[in-house]
């Protein structure tokens, strides 16, 4: 066996062998985040890109806000701009207050929750719970990020697939991004900022009372 080819098997065991720790990293972040991480809360900015059409430019939306959650199931997106909007997961309910409208929507939590990015964020207890919902697949670190797809086991739902970008940092695993493409070809990205692991979060931060005079919806 030459010299060349001895080199060329020896650097494709060594890639195969950093594709395969890169690979367990990331799943280990991901399981890290679900068993360490019991509350959180961050900045955020989300845009949403539409599919082109006839070969135009994609339109983006791009808004920003604040974001708590607290397992299980509860969370809570404060949109601040463009447009005043909150959403909130009791535990039970999945709450919309549009300002702007004054108008409340409210959904039973169990029936749109699965197969969501909030699924993935804040419902899950375990790293198997979580695959009991998704397919979980490493993916290839870039932006200083460990990246996991989530693609929903339940055929037909309105997401397709959900990439998660963490980081391990020293007060524990940060979620940093969440990469969520849906049933239409729509893509919304949702970056976090001055993320908290397990914050003191106040009393009654995922509580949500319709305010006066809103109209209260219940499809």
């Amino acid at each position: 066996m030459t010299l060349m080819i001895r080199r060329l098997i020896a650097a494709s065991v060594m890639g195969l062998s950093a594709s395969l720790a890169q690979a367990q990293d990331g799943l280990q972040l991901l399981g890290d985040f679900i068993r360490s991480v019991q509350s959180g809360r961050a900045q955020f900015s989300q845009t949403v890109t539409a599919p082109s059409k006839d070969g135009q430019t994609p339109r983006a939306k791009t808004s920003n806000g604040t974001f708590e959650f607290a397992r299980p199931n509860r969370f809570r997106f404060n949109y601040a701009k463009p447009f005043q909007q909150t959403l909130v997961a009791d535990g039970q309910t999945l709450w919309l207050h549009d300002v702007d409208l004054n108008q409340v929507t409210a959904r039973p939590l169990a029936q749109v929750l699965q197969g969501t990015p909030a699924a993935v964020i804040a419902a899950a207890t375990d790293l198997r719970g979580l695959q009991a919902d998704f397919k979980l697949s490493a993916q290839p670190a870039s932006e200083g990020l460990q990246w996991v797809l989530a693609e929903p086991r339940t055929p037909g739902g309105q997401v397709q697939s959900i990439k998660v970008g963490l980081r391990a940092a020293a007060k524990g695993t940060e979620l940093v991004s969440l990469d969520m493409l849906d049933s239409f070809g729509q893509r919304s990205v949702m970056r976090f900022a001055q993320f908290e692991a397990n914050p003191a979060l106040p009393a009654g931060s995922f509580e949500f009372k319709p305010p006066v005079g809103a109209d209260v919806l219940r499809p």
